[in-house]
Formats: C-alpha cells, sequence, structure tokens
C-alpha cells in the first residue's frame, strides 16, 4: 500500500484500516505457524504497511495538535 493512498484516508478509516492488517497478519503467522503457508513476503509487507499507517495516523495527530496551539 502505498504511503500517498493512506494519506487521503480520514482517521476512521485508517484507525480502520490498521485493524484490518493486523486481523491478516495474525491469520498469515497462525497459517504459517500451522505449516499451512511459506509467505514470509507477505508477512513483511503487512507488518510495513501497518508501520506506515500508525506512521501517518500520529502524523495527523501531531497536524491536530499542533493547529490547535496557534
Amino acid at each position: 500500500m502505498k504511503a500517498e493512498k493512506i494519506r487521503n484516508l480520514t482517521a476512521v478509516e485508517l484507525k480502520h484500516q490498521e485493524l484490518d492488517l493486523a486481523d491478516q497478519l495474525f491469520k498469515l503467522k497462525f497459517q504459517m505457524n500451522m505449516g499451512q503457508t511459506e509467505s514470509l513476503k507477505k508477512i513483511r509487507g503487512l507488518r510495513r504497511d501497518i508501520a506506515r499507517v500508525q506512521t501517518i495516523r500520529r502524523e495527523q495527530e501531531l497536524a491536530v495538535h499542533k493547529t490547535e496551539k496557534k
């Protein structure tokens, strides 16, 4: 998922996206532990997508607090 696409989402959509990605990550890890899949590439990608969403959520929070102080 591209950062530009994530930046266009609202705070509620970002939270929903983060929960969805975390759920996907959990399912993949579970499958991997059960020996059903070996998709390390997908797991790594999901972890990075979650980090991107969290980073952009934090940037938006800081932007809101910065505008409130002015």
